[in-house]
């Protein structure tokens, strides 16, 4: 078996490089995985990228098979997609994904991979982590049949969202976005589409996605009296303004967070994350999320597509990146 591999890192601000790794040999109940493609999930590794973890969420914001510390040096991802090369029987040669970073090849233990179900095809089910956050909000917000709802902010997260609700019976979804580019996207989710301004208000139920100030304020307006706007955004060590004055009282709004470091309360009990993730790979049957991948490159471009990822580039939802399988 090979025993080296080839990892990306994150090493000042706005820069990273990719680094050779030692592969351990596995041992009994572990697995090793070569990588076909990864996902750079562009909201939080951007951050990352520049520096932007606040030092008392350290811990908090540590990802799975992160190595290195904030803010830097640090090997930093989650979106990884591979075929298990060593391992149990019953995993050998499947597509599996993982909550790893962007690693050529990887030793975990076999509970940290979850099967890629027949008919996902691997390029898609790097949205897995995506789709699992988007999972666990609305497991959070728990909406109902009929419900009308707006999705405030269309990057990977809020597209992920909008494109779950989709499939809920009676409810009004509404895409929002100062991008009117992400009316496409939109319209492949089957959902619909409104510029901020544009957006129909009277809403039971708001998912915030922007990580802006303007997009939160704009989500509160947009609820009917005593409904709830979900936060998801992740501001890092920015600090926002909310207008909690005017009509926000009186019409007994709520703004409530979710995050997906913890499964929801609402299933806490029931629910484990392998079943959380499972039920995200399940969900990505579906060919509509292909509209969330909007760029591809290889592995050894990295380096440059990261620090142009980190600019102001409105089109970039979910990078993919691929791995050569005759090069690794």
């Amino acid at each position: 078996m090979i025993r080296t591999a080839r990892a990306f890192w994150f090493t000042s601000p706005g820069e990273g490089e990719i680094r050779p790794v030692a592969l351990p040999e596995p041992g009994p109940g572990e697995v090793q995985v070569r990588a076909l493609c990864s996902g750079v999930s562009r909201g939080t590794e951007t951050l990352v990228l520049r520096g932007g973890v606040p030092e008392n969420q350290y811990d908090v914001m540590r990802a799975p098979f992160q190595e290195g510390d904030f803010p830097w040096p640090v090997k930093y991802g989650y979106l990884n997609v591979g075929i298990v090369e060593h391992g149990p029987p019953d995993l050998l040669g499947r597509a599996v994904f993982c909550l790893y970073p962007h690693q050529t090849r990887y030793v975990v233990p076999a509970a940290a991979v979850v099967p890629v179900p027949d008919g996902v095809p691997p390029e898609r089910a790097v949205l897995a982590g995506t789709v699992e956050t988007a999972v666990n909000a609305l497991w959070d917000a728990a909406p109902l049949v009929g419900d009308r709802i707006a999705v405030v902010g269309a990057g990977m997260v809020g597209c992920a969202v909008a494109g779950v609700l989709a499939g809920f019976p009676g409810v009004r979804v509404q895409l929002v976005d100062v991008n009117p580019a992400r009316a496409g996207v939109a319209a492949a989710l089957g959902v619909g589409f409104a510029s901020p301004g544009e957006a129909e208000d009277g809403c039971d139920l708001v998912i915030h996605a922007s990580a802006t100030e303007a997009g939160l304020a704009r989500s509160l307006e947009l609820l009917a009296p005593e409904g709830t706007v979900i936060e998801l955004s992740w501001y890092g060590d920015r600090r926002v303004s909310l207008p909690l004055g005017e009509a926000f009282h009186s019409r007994r709004l709520t703004v409530r967070g979710s995050q997906v470091g913890m499964v929801s309360p609402a299933r806490r009990s029931r629910r484990s994350f392998t079943d959380r993730l499972s039920l995200a790979l399940t969900l990505l049957s579906d060919p509509v999320f292909d509209a969330l991948i909007t760029g591809e490159s290889g592995f050894e471009d990295l380096p440059r597509v990261m620090a142009r990822l980190a600019g102001d580039d409105p089109s970039a939802l979910c990078h993919r990146i691929v791995y050569d399988p005759v090069q690794y």
